[in-house]
């Protein structure tokens, strides 16, 4: 069975909560690693009045504090961040087969002095290389150019060279043979009408094709109908420019369900695609945990590929 080293998200939120819920069905699918010391889920498992599973395996950090629930802290947003780097030396150590990531708290890390928006934005430095965050299901998935950036800074990210590296990387590692490219502008630009990053973005369709040697590329799509049941008879992938464009009509259409993937050659990370949901967190809400499943049967995919 594939290892798969689980980092443990915000422990003030619902990560532990799924966890503990999830293991015994996880545990028929992998060998999951928990990078959590064990008194941590026990401290969690009190709080919930649940039981803690007597097979989990932890990878200790030696770093304990009280759990409070519902808050945004410093020392919530260190450890998780301590837990993913520990699940990340896992991997590179060849301790673990992929990475699995539970949900983190952005303000928590900032709380904590963490320069990083993000699980792949810290990939990225980790692994000295270029990762795309992709998120979805097998229904729909969607890539993202760019992804916590300003939507001022937006459009003076977009450029040739970067975009036919993103859409190279991305067919190398999904191999998805129809892949939708979403304009940056209102109507895709009207032709230039609107806006002229269009242009930009239908050259790299055409160099990137010409690359792979097939057309695999298509656009730039007009982003309002890109979403639509018409247009997505046509693609299960689309490239959205930024964040918001691909986003929120992904978590109309698939919230439950999506997970998190980060692309890249050397580490294979797969998260869940929802928040800490501190509003419910050891309120014993039984939040989903579809989606943390799929990010694990999605990281053991990739492996086994």
């Amino acid at each position: 069975m594939k290892k798969i080293a689980i980092s443990i998200g915000d422990l003030n939120g619902i990560g532990a909560e799924i966890a503990i819920r999830s293991h015994n069905e996880i545990n028929k699918l992998c060998e999951p690693i928990y990078c959590v010391d064990k008194q941590m889920l026990v401290q969690a498992s009190k709080l919930l009045n649940l039981p803690l599973p007597n097979d989990m395996k932890f990878q200790n950090m030696n770093n304990t504090f009280a759990i409070t629930p519902q808050k945004v802290n410093a020392k919530s947003g260190a450890y998780s961040f301590d837990s993913f780097k520990k699940a990340l030396q896992l991997v590179e150590e060849k301790k673990a087969d992929a990475v699995c990531t539970l949900s983190i708290h952005k303000e928590a890390w900032s709380l904590a002095g963490i320069k990083y928006k993000g699980h792949t934005e810290y990939l990225r430095k980790f692994t000295g290389e270029d990762a795309i965050m992709v998120l979805g299901c097998e229904d729909l998935y969607v890539a993202l150019f760019t992804e916590h950036i300003a939507l001022k800074d937006v459009a003076q990210k977009i450029n040739t060279e970067s975009l036919v590296e993103f859409f190279t990387l991305l067919y190398e590692k999904m191999k998805k043979e129809k892949i939708g490219v979403l304009g940056l502008n209102p109507h895709s630009g009207d032709n230039g009408v609107i806006g002229k990053e269009e242009f930009i973005i239908e050259k790299a369709i055409k160099d990137a094709n010409f690359k792979i040697g097939k057309e695999v590329f298509h656009g730039a799509l007009v982003p309002d109908t890109a979403f639509t049941p018409n247009s997505l008879k046509n693609y299960n992938t689309l490239i959205a420019m930024y964040h918001d464009q691909g986003l929120a009509p992904l978590k109309a259409l698939y919230f439950d369900e999506s997970i998190n993937i980060s692309i890249s050659r050397k580490i294979v990370r797969t998260s869940v695609d929802h928040g800490t949901a501190m509003d419910i967190a050891y309120q014993n809400a039984n939040p989903s945990t579809k989606s943390y499943l799929n990010a694990i049967k999605a990281a053991i995919t990739q492996v086994s590929s």
